[in-house]
């Protein structure tokens, strides 16, 4: 079978950037198929580009621009005609070519929310923003590696748990950045979420039964692997938020990811 990053420096510029800028997803990408790669690095790359879009600038009204700029390229994406050279919109092309691109839209449009200081109204509107970011791009890996629409709802509780998680991981970042990231901080409403989301994966089944049914497929869920371990430890020691010390150890994630 022929190596799809072989002569295509697109797709090794979104790999190299996935490396550099999210260690986690990398990893998961580098332990599936290398046809599925060809699809994550993409994905994954343009998750990048918008999340550092509304830092790109101190005036509101550039950091729109860029974000309408990613919108502008997944409508050309979506017509399915000329699509505008870049180094991560043309390889998005290539798998996405003539596909709705609602659900990656709604997760240009969501990191809207990244320009506002203000906390979330409460939980339910974080995890809204979760499901419209890190969701969305969960889903839409597997939808393009083929994943059956009668899977995706359980797929999308795991990418919630692994995108809670992952926004605990950077709420010390976010405050350093000035924002108030979180409707209730308090230790005991941080357990209470974690165990929340933590009982909702008891109805999605195990991520291991998840990504062994989905075929091809489960490499889009491969990315969730830390997300139960990550929450029960927010939900033992909710102190770890505001300390930054949500996070496994190397030789523990490794482990984790190779049982998977």
């Amino acid at each position: 079978m022929s190596d799809p990053f072989q002569d295509n420096p697109d797709l090794v510029a979104c790999a190299a950037l996935v490396e550099k800028a999210d260690a986690d997803r990398f990893q998961a990408a580098m332990a599936a198929p290398v046809a599925a790669r060809a699809v994550l690095f993409p994905i994954y790359a343009f998750n990048i580009e918008v999340a550092r879009a509304p830092w790109a600038s101190k005036e509101e009204l550039i950091a729109k621009m860029r974000l309408q700029w990613w919108v502008d390229a997944l409508d050309e994406i979506e017509a399915g005609g000329i699509v505008r050279r870049h180094e991560v919109v043309t390889p998005l092309a290539m798998i996405l070519q003539g596909k709705d691109m609602s659900r990656l839209k709604g997760a240009v449009s969501a990191r809207e929310k990244d320009l506002e200081r203000a906390p979330f109204e409460d939980w339910d509107a974080l995890h809204t923003h979760v499901d419209q970011t890190a969701g969305a791009l969960t889903l839409e890996a597997a939808a393009a590696l083929g994943a059956p629409p009668d899977m995706f709802d359980r797929i999308a509780v795991w990418a919630r748990a692994a995108g809670f998680a992952r926004y605990l991981q950077a709420v010390p970042e976010l405050v350093a950045r000035g924002k108030l990231p979180l409707p209730d901080g308090r230790p005991e409403a941080l357990e209470d979420q974690a165990r929340k989301v933590l009982t909702t994966l008891k109805g999605a089944g195990g991520l291991r039964g998840l990504h062994r049914g989905l075929g091809p497929a489960g490499a889009a869920v491969m990315e969730c692997w830390q997300a139960k371990a990550l929450l029960q430890g927010v939900a033992k020691d909710p102190n770890s938020v505001a300390d930054g010390r949500v996070q496994l150890s190397e030789f523990s994630k490794r482990l984790r990811l190779l049982i998977l």
